[in-house]
Order: structure tokens, then C-alpha cells, then sequence
């Protein structure tokens, strides 16, 4: 489904505003990250070049297998028998550091095994903390919520998150993050608050349906809907509920899921993340 022109009537001026961060010395920062399949590194080390900062990654003893099927196997085996990988001692000094940045791809809705072991074995007290992670459709906020449990006494600041169907858009993305966090100087785009959710009407509906299709992890229903100007188009903002993927299914648990769905001119929509 394409987005054209024509359905941008009033996207004259764009909402959005531009802001700057003060100038200012950026602290000395580490970026720490598990990475599979080179998702996860393709992030840090953008994050790691903008900052100037050290990078490091969290390597299990024995590595997990790139093929799916056997990864997930072997994760929820280690689940079920409570086991975390062992991972190699870090070469960092973790003392040097006030603000650390641990990346991680998201398996099971929080971060990968590795990671858990790291924040385990880890007391990261008095330290910065921003997370950023890789996903198939979600587990940015959970899992952050899941790292300030564990490091209760570190202070998790907001992080960054990206499907990895989107890798192409990390250099802007995270160029952007960093500015609005105040990490690096620059001017960045300050995004309008959505609007009210409303009913979706059959173009919302029609939106929603292309985003998610052939995703096969989401098999939902739009229900209502927000919406904001974004450069170059819109960004929408879906409540949907499950529904039972075919006839002779028992039928699907009512739970609710935020959509976040990218329009931009001329493009097809895609949804940027899932929240469960």
C-alpha cells in the first residue's frame, strides 16, 4: 500500500520542531553490547563512533547458534533450568566509567541470556545506564523495566530500541537519540505529542493492515488510533487486540498491544515497535 501526496493535504510546516543541546563536554562513556547476529554491533558501534567512546563486547564462553530454531531451543532450555551462560571477563574497567551503554538483541521480551548474566554478576551502583536493543517487534520497555529491577541502585536513563528489519535507519536514529539526550551537541527534531486515540476509520484500518502484514508474530486488530507529523510524513500510534489466527483456533486472549506505525510520503507503511 503507497502513501501519496495526496494524502498529506496539511503537512505544509511540519509540527515538529527543532531543538539544540547546550554545548558541553560529553562525559567518557562505555558501550557494552551482546551481539548474535551483528544486529546489536551494527548499533553500538554507531552509538560507540558519534560518542568517541570505548566498546567492548559481552561474549558468551559458548557461543549460541545463529540458526533460530536452535537458539531459541537452547534459551528455553536454560530458561526452564534457571542457567545463564557464562561469558569472558570484560576487558573495560568498569570503575572508569560513570556512563555505560549496554546493548543486547531481545529474546523472550528482555535482553539475551549473556546479558542477563552480566547484570547478575555486575553492580553497576551509582552508575548511568542507557540500554539499547535490537527486535523483531518490541521489548525495548520491558526489558529496561527488567534491568532497573535488577540494578536497583544504578539509574537507568531512557534508551533506544530498533526492529531489525530497520537497521538502515540506526544512523539517523541514533544520531537524533544522542542529541535529545543530551549526549552529543547538534540540533535534533522535537516531536509533537500524539493526538487523542480515536476509533481507527477503514483508512486507519487499511494503515494498520499493511504495516503488519506478513509479520507473522502479530495477527491483530486495530481498534483506535493516534497520530502525529513526523519529517517527511506521519507516524501513528494503534491500540489493537489479538485475534485467533484461523477459524478452527479456540479464541485469542483480549490483551492489548500499542502498534507504532511510520508513513512516510510515498512510502509503504511499516511499523517501528510493539508494545505488549
Amino acid at each position: 500500500m503507497k502513501i501519496t501526496k495526496l494524502m498529506f493535504p496539511l503537512i505544509v510546516v511540519m509540527l515538529a520542531t527543532v531543538a539544540c543541546t547546550p554545548n558541553k563536554k560529553a562525559p567518557k562513556a562505555l558501550v557494552l553490547y551482546y551481539s548474535l547476529t551483528s544486529n546489536t554491533q551494527v548499533v553500538a558501534q554507531e552509538i560507540a563512533t558519534r560518542l568517541e567512546a570505548d566498546i567492548e563486547p559481552i561474549i558468551a564462553l559458548t557461543p549460541y547458534d545463529t540458526a533460530y530454531n536452535a537458539t531459541i531451543a537452547r534459551s528455553l532450555a536454560e530458561r526452564e533450568q534457571g542457567i545463564t551462560p557464562e561469558i569472558k571477563p570484560l576487558q573495560a574497567n568498569l570503575d572508569d566509567y560513570d556512563l555505560i551503554f549496554i546493548g543486547y538483541p531481545v529474546w523472550f521480551g528482555t535482553y539475551a541470556p549473556p546479558v542477563i548474566t552480566f547484570l547478575t554478576n555486575t553492580d553497576l551502583s551509582g552508575k548511568r545506564i542507557v540500554p539499547f536493543c535490537t527486535f523483531g517487534s518490541g521489548g525495548l520497555e520491558s526489558s529496561v523495566a527488567h534491568m532497573a529491577e535488577q540494578q536497583p541502585q544504578a539509574q537507568i536513563l531512557p534508551g533506544y530500541g530498533v526492529r531489525a528489519a530497520r537497521l538502515s535507519a540506526v544512523p539517523h536514529e541514533v544520531d537524533q537519540f544522542l542529541k535529545a539526550s543530551g549526549f552529543i551537541n547538534g540540533d535534533y527534531v522535537k516531536l509533537p505529542d500524539f493526538s487523542v486515540q480515536t476509533p481507527v476509520s477503514e483508512d486507519d484500518a487499511a494503515i494498520f493492515d499493511a504495516a503488519v502484514d506478513g509479520y507473522r508474530m502479530i495477527h491483530a486488530e486495530a481498534k483506535t488510533v493516534a497520530s502525529r507529523a513526523i519529517p517527511g510524513g506521519m507516524e501513528y500510534l494503534f491500540t489493537a487486540v489479538n485475534l485467533p489466527r484461523d477459524a478452527q483456533a479456540a479464541p485469542a486472549s483480549p490483551s492489548e498491544m500499542q502498534v507504532y506505525v511510520t508513513v512516510l510520503e510515498g512510502e509503504s507503511p511499516v511499523f517501528t515497535k510493539v508494545v505488549r
